[in-house]
């Protein structure tokens, strides 16, 4: 039993299975952006994440009317027209459109970082500065944590359905991190390895020189 477990943990630790890790993390974080991008083009998207963006600092001002937003939400699943127009008159969908986009490149350049380490490398970087904004949403959005409706577990540390939604964003974080770090180290690596000494500037093998010896009077 003893040769088995010593066996199982020399497999985990093998360079290969952190390859292996490595290019499982970079296919999660391209997954997670590739596809929450792309719903951030479907309106219930762009709706669900309206209170973040109207309380945050940071973003509120993509907002026509950040200060009212509370009345025009709506359920996922919902279609309510006038709250729809009204979305639509506060720039909820061209803000939403436009962060999508952003989020698909990152996706997108996070997933060619496993053929080309440059192009993975600024991926890796916009995947790890992401979630600084996201997990400031606990701070400045209320939605984040559970109302005080009459039940005694409200306020912090009882997080909302959102606010379990953006926690999960430090493990994209730690993740995001590890990929950067490892894509660096191989960068690094790469720029310090010196050129094959077989081959010259025009592809042919140099020839072989003895060298110079000063003989002795």
């Amino acid at each position: 039993m003893n040769h088995i477990y010593v066996a199982c943990l020399r497999i985990a630790a093998a360079p290969l299975s952190f390859r292996i890790g490595i290019a499982g993390m970079k296919i999660a974080i391209a997954i997670i952006f590739l596809w929450i991008g792309a719903l951030k083009f479907a309106p219930y998207e762009a709706d669900s994440i309206t209170p973040f963006v109207a309380n945050s600092p940071f973003m509120s001002f993509f907002y026509n009317h950040p200060a009212d937003y509370k009345p025009h939400l709506t359920h996922e699943g919902e279609l309510n027209p006038a709250k729809r127009a009204w979305q639509t008159s506060n720039n909820t969908y061209g803000f939403s459109r436009g962060l999508g986009t952003v989020e698909l490149i990152i996706g997108a350049m996070t997933l060619i970082g496993l053929w080309s380490r440059r192009i993975g490398l600024v991926g890796a970087l916009f995947a790890f500065a992401t979630p600084f904004v996201t997990l400031s949403f606990l701070l400045t959005t209320p939605e984040a944590w559970t109302p005080a409706l009459g039940d005694a577990e409200h306020g912090f540390p009882f997080l909302s359905g959102a606010g379990r939604l953006v926690l999960k964003d430090v493990a994209l974080l730690a993740g995001a991190w590890l990929v950067l770090g490892d894509t660096a180290r191989s960068l690094l690596a790469e720029a310090a390895s010196p050129e094959d000494p077989r081959q010259t500037q025009g592809g042919e093998r140099p020839s072989k020189s003895r060298p110079l010896s000063i003989a002795a009077p």
